[in-house]
């Protein structure tokens, strides 16, 4: 048994900063020799990693829990002070999950007791909305309370910096550095909420930021014409997994003219336990589930799923057969990205100087696309945070260059430069216009998929998720990262030509055995470049206890079927070879 963590348990059970009740939760712990629990909550403390934290809700070190909270907003208020000096504020929101609400009161009240400025919306909101908050209000971050898609156990904070898009390097890791020095929960500042709100110190937030924010994202739309009178043509399905997107994403569609929507009824209203679904990803067919089965009654054409921070968006399509057809992230981006390209150009409003953004775990089939159309393609590590770093970078250096699109495989996009981060809302209403436009030519999205690979070749993305949990679980993850770094055979399934060591940033050549530099931002990611084209990425993930692979296969010879049955197979030699070298690890 872990001697340290036990140790930790006892001070925490000892602690008066602490309630009566908390410290009896430790104590029966320690009573009844619940050693692995102990050990769970207290081996360390909850991480806060580049982009926030995220955890199992709890009491102790290792869980996400009002102090917790504090413990993190008060660093990012250390690092604002530091930056900005004076007049500070910060934008504030939460999703629908357990203690979200409280959460977002205790980061303003720590914000208020550094003498900063809160603006906290009303209702719950998604991400895009908080990015679009931080920008409108003009404040110098912003704190987003949300585990995503995870279970419904997990809850979690995410960190955002003046341009709206998370932080990034170096703020992220000054952050970082003055909330491993937090030791006294004690010393933290904080003053009560509804005094702050008297004071004017925490500023609720009313609808007419949630009305610019429509606004905003209108003028986005391509062929609001089109959506206009032909919009009810479109039958569509709707879910908000329990989530933020179900007042937002309906509104979106009325305003489009999108109007011949069922929502699933289940699932429209928020709720913290996500009853209906064992977890709430609409990257997974199990989420989708009740849409899907109200999309076959009703002989409606597409469904849409948003998760509980509404900013990714899943996909069904319901074919003339019955047959029902889940999009993955990398097909969802592709069509949105070939409609935005054909659309403007034929509408003569593609720019010269536009650019696109992926990560490069995403499908090169969009960069392909991109280039076919004069679009400059940035590639960036995995998520949108790097995405959005890059949109900053570039509106900096070259204020010429116009933002066309950025996604990533995980099933974000997003469709305008008005928010930094992934946006679920703005990107159904796209993809409900891309389905709309080709129902109106008699097509559904697997035609029109077939159609661009036909042209511009197959693509076959996978992803592997593998789940290691608890201690031994990360301990494997990174015997596994370890075995595949030191990889030496000249062949995995295919020929290798290079290894990309992003830990390292270094470019290792198979064939001279010579190494060059690689430019990019240190993390720990490794990339197998193969003589046929073909590309595998491995990376943990930051915030789950997983560890996740990215087959990438490209087929440009004979049929689209054997095109298609070459990819699979290539696929599956590839699946099998992982998870052997996995199973030794």
């Amino acid at each position: 048994m872990n001697t340290e963590a036990i140790e930790a348990a006892k001070e925490w059970a000892q602690n008066p900063y602490f309630s009566e009740g908390e410290r009896s939760e430790i104590q029966s712990l320690l009573d009844n020799k619940n050693h692995k629990e102990i050990e769970e909550r207290f081996y360390k403390d909850l991480e806060f990693g580049t982009g926030g934290m995220r955890s199992i809700i709890g009491f102790g070190p290792n869980r996400i829990n009002k102090y917790t909270i504090r413990r993190a907003t008060y660093a990012l208020a250390l690092q604002l002070k530091e930056t900005f000096k004076d007049n500070i504020a910060v934008a504030i929101s939460y999703d629908s999950r357990r203690f979200s609400f409280e959460f977002a009161k205790e980061v303003a009240q720590v914000f208020f007791g550094n003498n900063i400025k809160s603006y906290i919306f009303k209702r719950l909101n998604p991400v895009p909305l908080l990015s679009f908050s931080v920008r409108h209000h003009k404040a110098q971050a912003g704190v987003m309370i949300t585990a995503s898609h995870n279970p419904p156990e997990y809850n979690g904070y995410k960190v955002y910096w003046n341009d709206g898009a998370q932080v990034t390097p170096p703020e992220d890791k000054l952050v970082i550095e003055k909330y491993n020095k937090i030791n006294d929960f004690a010393e933290i500042p904080l003053k009560d909420f509804d005094k702050g709100v008297e004071e004017k110190m925490i500023i609720w937030v009313d609808e007419d930021v949630e009305q610019e924010y429509f606004n905003t994202i209108l003028k986005h739309v391509i062929n609001p014409k089109v959506c206009e009178q032909k919009g009810k043509e479109l039958k569509i399905v709707y879910t908000a997994i329990h989530g933020t997107g179900g007042i937002p994403c309906t509104a979106l569609l009325d305003k489009m003219g999108l109007t011949s929507y069922e929502v699933v009824k289940e699932q429209q209203d928020p709720n913290e336990n996500f009853p209906t679904v064992k977890s709430p990803n609409p990257e997974n067919p199990e989420a989708m589930a009740m849409a899907v089965a109200l999309m076959k009654k009703n002989k409606a054409d597409i469904t849409f799923g948003t998760d509980p921070d509404t900013d990714r968006l899943g996909v069904a399509v319901l074919r003339k057969n019955g047959d029902v057809v889940y999009p993955n992230g990398n097909q969802i981006g592709v069509l949105m990205l070939h409609y935005i390209l054909t659309q403007k150009k034929d509408l003569g409003k593609l720019p010269q100087n536009g650019y696109f953004i992926k990560t490069i775990v995403t499908s090169n089939l969009q960069e392909k696309l991109a280039q076919s159309f004069g679009l400059k393609t940035y590639n960036t590590l995995t998520g949108f945070k790097w995405i959005c770093g890059k949109m900053s970078e570039i509106e900096q250096n070259s204020p010429e260059a116009e933002f066309i699109f950025a996604t990533e495989e995980s099933f974000g996009y997003l469709p305008h430069p008005h928010v930094r981060d992934k946006d679920g809302v703005a990107s159904l209403g796209l993809m409900a216009e891309v389905a709309l436009f080709y129902k109106l030519k008699g097509m559904d999205l697997v035609d029109a998929l077939d159609d661009i690979y036909e042209k511009y070749g197959f693509s076959n993305e996978t992803l592997l998720s593998l789940d290691y949990f608890g201690i031994e679980g990360a301990q494997k993850i990174d015997r596994i990262m370890e075995t595949f770094r030191n990889y030496q055979d000249s062949e995995f399934v295919e020929p290798i030509e290079s290894l990309e060591d992003y830990q390292s940033l270094t470019i290792k050549n198979w064939e001279n055995k010579t190494t060059s530099p690689l430019n990019f931002t240190k993390s720990n990611v490794l990339g197998f470049q193969f003589k046929s084209g073909n590309k595998l990425y491995l990376r943990p993930s930051g915030t789950e206890p997983k560890i996740k692979f990215y087959i990438m296969i490209s087929e440009n010879e004979g049929s689209l079927q054997q095109k298609k049955g070459l990819a699979q197979s290539k696929t599956e030699s590839f699946l099998a070879k992982i998870k052997e070298i996995a199973d030794k690890a």
